[in-house]
């Protein structure tokens, strides 16, 4: 590639993101108490927020809806070419509109704006122009002011979607912390995705599926080899009244070896690593991940209590997605 290319595509690539992070910089002073009332009547809405829009608007609008239902906030979007075709039967009265238009002009929403007046709670505009019809209409009105379009020819929608899209996220951030949302609650509507599994999913759920490797203090290295190698999991539990006081793994038997000619000779608790780590079996399989990071672990004891009774593996949080 030519440098004079090269230089031309970087230019223009760090041109656009200084323009939409301006863009963004200047969202900050168009906040108002308009904003503050729409999430003040979202918060108090008996029915769902309707997100409608048309072109790239009303994309932005679904991943705004998306967003606000995995945070709390009961949302749809009707897209406002549908609207009038039909899909305005979604509508219930205890609905709020959210009507997203760059130029507040469009042909399809000055249509629908008047259909929706009196069929909600209240019409709210996320639209550049202050003078617009959308702004004229709506009950609150959210600015998303631009200067210029991030594209050389200051035509497609650029700078105006990514206002859009950092505005509906402050939207959904303020609402999310005026409910009080917990990740416990994040969890509950993200049971499938691995975010949600760190919160939810515990030991308990993972380690019945291994085998419960075990032997006692004066067990031989044959018979302990042969726990090892029998369960598959590369390590064995040296336990005594079925607590755990040691662990032999894989690295043990290596060090044995290379340490000792004869080897009949030894116990299990003359090569074990004793007081090893362990985690509950209530504990989040989070918690386990984190130690075995921290200590360069691939295995850990499962108790419940005092008492031993399995094994996690770093390869069952790879399965679940954790990792």
């Amino acid at each position: 590639m030519k440098e004079n290319m090269k230089g031309r595509i970087l230019e223009i690539a760090q041109k656009t993101l200084d323009i939409e992070a301006r863009a963004i910089d200047d969202l900050k002073a168009s906040l108002n108490d308009d904003f503050v009332r729409t999430v003040e009547l979202i918060l108090d809405l008996p029915g769902r927020l309707v997100v409608t829009g048309i072109g790239k608007s009303a994309i932005v609008g679904q991943k705004i809806v998306a967003t606000l239902n995995s945070t709390g906030t009961p949302a749809l979007f009707m897209h406002a070419a549908d609207a009038i075709h039909g899909d305005l039967g979604m509508i219930r009265p205890d609905d709020a509109v959210l009507c997203l238009s760059k130029s507040g002009e469009t042909p399809e929403v000055k249509v629908l704006l008047p259909l929706l007046k009196h069929r909600v709670k209240a019409l709210i505009g996320m639209v550049s122009q202050s003078d617009s019809y959308l702004a004229r209409q709506a009950d609150l009105v959210l600015l998303t002011p631009i200067s210029q379009e991030a594209d050389p020819n200051n035509l497609a929608p650029t700078t105006s979607t990514t206002a859009q899209m950092a505005l509906g996220d402050a939207l959904a951030t303020a609402l999310l912390d005026q409910r009080g949302f917990s990740p416990q609650d994040f969890a509950r509507f993200h049971p499938g995705g691995s975010l949600g599994k760190q919160l939810y999913l515990r030991v308990g759920d993972l380690y019945p599926l291994n085998a419960c490797p075990k032997v006692s203090r004066n067990s031989t290295v044959r018979e302990t080899i042969l726990e090892m190698t029998s369960k598959r999991l590369g390590a064995t539990v040296v336990v005594e009244d079925n607590k755990p006081v040691g662990i032999i793994t894989d690295g043990d038997l290596r060090r044995m070896l290379e340490m000792e000619q004869e080897t009949k000779h030894l116990r299990a608790d003359q090569i074990m690593t004793a007081s090893p780590k362990t985690v509950q079996a209530d504990d989040l399989a989070v918690q386990a991940l984190e130690i075995m990071r921290a200590f360069n672990i691939t295995q850990i004891p499962v108790c419940n209590g005092e008492a031993y009774v399995g094994m996690i593996h770093l390869h069952d949080l790879i399965r679940e997605g954790i990792i």
